[in-house]
């Protein structure tokens, strides 16, 4: 170890979430078709032999799965079952679940803690996708205070005697005139919750615009007593520095950041541990890291080559941005079907070619556009549950399977 790395002062302490202690204060955000068991696996590996520079590791962080339905899960549909399913070198286990009714989610969190097949359950109150938003869920649901605290209760005393620590994710508010986040801390922190972690946005604004970091600054206040983790805008390490010094808040959240950049999480352990240590691949080494991740990808579809193949494609574009891959390279690779075709376009590119700083960096993923939240019917009308409502919640799990 340098002298540098042996003297550095750590921005912050080691997360505690429950009984679990997070030496880089990090978390993975769930994210529909990305954070399966092949990418958190590949995130957790990058570093973990010990950069040179920092010896800082992935295998540091905290990675949550993607979100999964609580009634889907009830039933073990499948798909469902893959998508909880977790790798032996991951501690803790996390899974995040969401549902619309108290019951359900009771029920999914029990199966989870009495079989074994969690170590810390996160809850989804910030999904702003309309099929997710209409049926009251994800950012719309904190809106009805009784509902959300009916529904965090429920998952903490199953919980609670496995000792499974329970976490809150969510979004300022609805919008702008429907803000629900300093409540929701509130009724978090009163219900038990091990931490709470606030995107900046509301679900009206989507990813658009710029998160509303002073926010965060505001649940960190509110709340006093458990970590506020802050989620928005990290594109780099040094955002995640720079939000921690504008808000106090106790760790970060990173979800499109780390897109086609699974070394992001190393960064963010340097930066945390008071290093400026940076991973800055050339080519070679982020076209291996795509051919990991496809690999991984075969072993979590059950060798099915075609499928993993189909997955990786959305991932080509953001692990190359940057680099000279000219377009027809990038639209074979999008077309790419099976491992050894992946292996020839890849030995088409100038693999000698170096990290290229500021092309590379930056905003990726869709950003989308502000909207009107889809919403049930009459639900700004009051934050109590009317008749109406209570019955097309009671439904509404049957028609929403992700998000």
């Amino acid at each position: 170890m340098s002298a540098s790395v042996a003297t550095a002062k750590p921005v912050l302490p080691p997360l505690q979430i429950g009984r679990h202690t997070i030496e880089s204060p990090v978390v993975l955000a769930p994210m529909a078709g990305i954070t399966n068991r092949a990418f958190r696996r590949l995130c957790r590996e990058y570093g973990s032999a010990g950069s040179e520079a920092s010896g800082a590791s992935g295998a540091t962080s905290l990675y949550v799965n993607e979100m999964v339905t609580s009634r889907a899960l009830v039933e073990r549909t499948p798909e469902t079952m893959r998508l909880i399913s977790h790798g032996p070198e991951e501690h803790p286990r996390s899974v995040q679940l969401y549902s619309v009714d108290p019951v359900t989610a009771g029920l999914a969190a029990r199966m989870l803690v009495t079989e074994d097949r969690a170590d810390h359950i996160d809850l989804n109150f910030g999904c702003p996708v309309p099929k997710v938003t209409r049926k009251g869920g994800g950012a719309a649901l904190p809106w009805k205070t009784d509902l959300f605290r009916g529904i965090v209760s429920a998952v903490v005393r199953e919980a609670n005697p496995y000792n499974v620590p329970v976490t809150v994710k969510m979004r300022i508010g609805i919008d702008a005139d429907h803000v629900t986040y300093l409540d929701a801390g509130r009724i978090a922190e009163g219900e038990g919750v091990a931490a709470v972690a606030l995107h900046g946005r509301t679900a009206a604004q989507a990813y658009s615009g710029q998160a509303d970091w002073s926010a965060i600054a505001r649940l960190k206040e509110a709340v006093t007593t458990i970590p506020v983790l802050g989620n928005g805008d990290i594109w780099s390490a040094e955002d995640a520095l720079e939000m921690v010094r504008q808000t106090g808040c106790d760790g970060v959240v990173v979800g499109r950041g780390c897109l086609g950049r699974p070394w992001l999480f190393t960064d963010l352990a340097s930066a945390f541990a008071g290093t400026a240590s940076r991973v800055q691949p050339g080519l070679r080494e982020v076209t291996e890291t795509l051919r990991r991740h496809t690999a991984y990808l075969i072993d979590f579809y059950d060798g099915d080559e075609l499928r993993a193949c189909r997955d990786i494609r959305k991932h080509i574009a953001w692990y190359l941005k940057g680099f000279p891959a000219g377009s027809s390279v990038r639209n074979q690779l999008a077309l790419v079907d099976g491992l050894q075709a992946l292996d020839d376009l890849i030995g088409t590119m100038d693999l000698d070619a170096p990290w290229p700083g500021d092309p590379a960096e930056g905003q990726r993923g869709r950003a989308g556009s502000p909207r009107v939240v889809a919403l049930p019917e009459n639900w700004l009308k009051s934050r109590e549950l009317n008749e109406a409502q209570r019955a097309q919640i009671a439904q509404a799990e049957l028609s929403v399977s992700g998000g």
